[in-house]
């Protein structure tokens, strides 16, 4: 029998980043679950420019 070594992976969740603007969903991203929500200045194609963008769950 083979013995199962190395680390567990770590539960990750998809989020989707929000323009809150236009309210798109412009960005995908994988990461680990709990902490605060994100909020970040990402651009934005439809309106060509940067806005805030924050984390949301689908």
């Amino acid at each position: 029998m083979a013995k199962k070594t190395g680390k567990s992976k770590k539960k990750l969740e998809v989020v989707h980043l929000v323009c809150d603007e236009t309210g798109d969903y412009n960005y995908t991203l994988r990461r680990k679950s709990g902490g605060e929500k994100l909020k970040v200045k990402k651009y934005s194609p439809r309106l060509r420019k940067h806005t805030m963008h924050t984390e949301k769950k689908k």
